[in-house]
């Protein structure tokens, strides 16, 4: 089952106190490790689902946040209107990047856009977020029960999500939450094989999450071994050069 903080992720972090300034500038990102950022997007979490939000995106704090941007995590999610990234996380302004799409399909510009946190504003973290339900991934299914693949660019989700689908059985009666999981983590096998992230993945300067969101209760999850499965080889993977060359 998944755990909201897996084995080798520190202690969470006491509750933010109630008198933090949202206003506030935040600390470099290069005074955080990989797992103090995972631990604070967990504890904003944990606020977001206890109502006890502490950013409440007033313009005061846009204003503080104007100058230098100092972003500790770049979040890579679904552009479904119910999963706001900065809000259940509760984030204030220059705090997380966000790249979103489809069912969080990747294609140049995602990825370019993740190359560019990581190796540009030095973000120590990078969380691969699917949410519970998911439309693009209940539709590849769709499209592969019934062999009524949409044209154009939609298609072109259908096709980045269906070796997912396929990898879990499209006839099982758990598909939907199975193949999101598992495209989870074929997003973040090509994102580990970004050129440029390398090293820092290797050197543990950098790490890379998947989770999953749950839209009833607004809780995030970060996903175990179970529910991964292992994560696609981006090398020996058509689909995943499609994403790049997308």
């Amino acid at each position: 089952m998944s755990s909201q903080l897996s084995g080798s992720t520190p202690a969470a972090p006491e509750p933010v106190p109630s008198s933090i300034d949202p206003r506030a500038p935040l600390p470099p990102p290069g005074n955080r490790t990989p797992e103090v950022a995972l631990a604070e997007l967990l504890s904003g979490n944990r606020r977001f689902i206890s109502a006890q939000p502490v950013h409440g995106h007033n313009v005061t704090a846009a204003a503080a946040a104007s100058g230098d941007q100092q972003p500790y995590a770049v979040v890579v999610g679904c552009l479904d209107s119910r999963v706001p990234l900065e809000a259940i996380f509760d984030q204030t302004f220059g705090s997380m990047c966000v790249v979103r799409s489809g069912g969080h399909v990747l294609d140049r510009a995602v990825l370019g856009s993740i190359e560019f946190a990581v190796t540009a504003l030095r973000v120590p973290l990078v969380m691969v977020l699917g949410h519970e339900r998911c439309g693009a991934v209940a539709a590849t299914v769709a499209a592969l029960r019934t062999g009524e693949r949409p044209d154009g660019p939609l298609g072109y989700l259908v096709d980045q999500i269906t070796p997912a689908v396929r990898e879990v059985g499209v006839d099982r009666p758990d598909v939907v939450p199975s193949a999101l999981r598992r495209h989870i983590t074929r997003t973040m096998a090509v994102i580990a094989g970004i050129e440029s992230l390398a090293g820092p993945l290797s050197a543990g300067q950098v790490r890379l999450v998947g989770a999953v969101y749950d839209l009833d209760s607004g809780r995030v999850d970060l996903l175990d071994d179970a529910d991964a499965g292992g994560c696609a080889d981006p090398g020996g993977d058509a689909d995943a050069g499609d994403a790049r060359d997308g």
